[in-house]
């Protein structure tokens, strides 16, 4: 709920009263264009929503009782982010939105229905989880914490791996002109030691004798796939593969071969060259100047509608690092605890 009304009143800025009711917008005619990104957008949205909802419920409510639950939590939420919406000037309410966020929620519960037996206790899903990671809510939200890095991967306007950017936030920052190598050599290290540091992290989660190399794989090419479908969808075809610079080849490569040796360490040393990684490529990712050849190949992206979830993406992104230190500090006092 926090990520859709982030995505929702995204710039969060520039709030003012027109002195209007702000569900006027549920009496104004339709938009004379809608297009086919918006319905997407809108649905997509919401469905996650729909679909956690369900699960969240289950099993106190099932069947036709979860489902409307569900859907009219959706509905709830969007016509009260909408009405939000009507507060800033950068964003429009319309009735349409509300209804394809509805949409969205009833896909999703209608999905959750079908699979959340499978997620829950004694579905496939579930005893999968307990024989590939560790069992309690610890690991859980190490779990949720890759699954975070995976959403990162959605916005095209980052670095691939590139997490923890805080300059747009807090100033901007210019710096004097550099030539290519040097950005080839900060984004080759930045790939690589984000991608050693999520492998530790999936190791640091993996139960006893379980394939970890074949977890951290799978690991960087779920994100490999997800980062390619973020360009492919906001960008024209013949730039799906801009992401794939050559600091990018370099980092990856330089990356999957250290993480693969990696994950036999020591568990204590694995942690403590995570944090190390994670802090090491953050501080380099706020100190390095922008990225010019970056910001050039990125003009062919027209943001449009794309502009609040880019916005999320980058929240999420600026985060991620200082939570998974902390998780990794979480994780080291644990393991302090089971020695002593």
């Amino acid at each position: 709920m926090v990520l859709v009304a982030y995505a929702s009143l995204y710039p969060l800025s520039g709030w003012r009263d027109v002195g209007i009711s702000p569900f006027a917008y549920l009496g104004e005619p339709w938009p004379r264009y809608i297009t086919a990104f918006d319905i997407v957008a809108n649905v997509a949205g919401y469905f996650p929503f729909g679909f956690l909802a369900t699960a969240v419920l289950h099993p106190r409510l099932r069947s036709v009782a979860a489902f409307v639950a569900a859907v009219a939590g959706g509905a709830v939420l969007s016509l009260m982010l909408e009405a939000g919406q009507s507060y800033l000037p950068a964003r429009v309410a319309a009735t349409p939105d509300v209804l394809f966020n509805i949409v969205g929620a009833a896909l999703g519960a209608a999905l959750g229905l079908r699979f959340t037996p499978l997620i829950g206790g004694g579905g496939s899903l579930s005893r999968w989880r307990a024989a590939t990671f560790l069992p309690g809510a610890g690991a859980d939200f190490g779990l949720m914490l890759i699954a975070l890095w995976l959403f990162v991967q959605l916005n095209p306007a980052t670095l691939l791996f590139g997490a923890g950017d805080l300059r747009d936030l807090l100033a901007p920052f210019e710096g004097r002109a550099r030539r290519p190598e040097f950005f080839v050599s900060i984004e080759a290290f930045t790939t690589a030691a984000n991608l050693v540091a999520v492998a530790l992290i999936v190791a640091a989660l993996a139960a006893p004798g379980r394939p970890v190399r074949a977890l951290v794989l799978g690991t960087v090419l779920g994100a490999l796939a997800v980062k390619t479908a973020a360009v492919a969808i906001v960008m024209r075809a013949e730039n799906v593969f801009t992401w794939l610079t050559q600091g990018a080849q370099l980092g990856l490569v330089i990356g999957i071969v250290i993480a693969l040796a990696a994950v036999a360490l020591p568990r204590t040393v694995q942690l403590v060259l995570a944090a190390v990684l994670l802090m090491v490529a953050t501080v380099l990712v706020n100190l390095a100047p922008p990225n010019p050849y970056l910001a050039a190949s990125l003009k062919v992206w027209q943001q449009g509608h794309f502009l609040n979830f880019n916005g999320l993406t980058r929240l999420v992104s600026a985060a991620w690092p200082f939570i998974a230190l902390g998780y990794l500090t979480y994780l080291a006092s644990r393991r302090r605890e089971a020695l002593g």
